[in-house]
C-alpha cells in the first residue's frame, strides 16, 4: 500500500518540456529585443512547442501514474 500512496516517479519528466519552452522564451525574448521577426517567430513557436510537450508530458507520466495508484486503492 506504501507505494500506491507515497510513489514520486515520473515528476521529473515534464521538465524537458519546461526547458523547451525556456529556451522559445528567451529567443522570443531576443528576437523582440533586437526588432528582428525572424527570431520572434521561431521563438514562440518553440515556447507553444514547449508548453504542449509539458502538458503532455505531465499528463503521460505523472497523472497516469496517479490513476493507476487510485485504482490500487480501489481494489484493496
Amino acid at each position: 500500500m506504501r507505494l500506491a500512496t507515497e510513489g514520486e516517479e515520473g515528476h521529473a519528466t515534464p521538465f524537458a518540456g519546461t526547458m523547451v519552452g525556456a529556451a522559445g522564451a528567451i529567443i522570443l525574448a531576443i528576437g523582440a529585443a533586437g526588432d528582428s521577426g525572424l527570431f520572434a517567430i521561431i521563438g514562440g513557436i518553440v515556447l507553444a512547442i514547449g508548453i504542449v510537450v509539458t502538458f503532455l508530458l505531465h499528463h503521460a507520466a505523472v497523472d497516469y501514474d496517479i490513476y493507476r495508484r487510485l485504482e490500487d486503492l480501489e481494489k484493496e
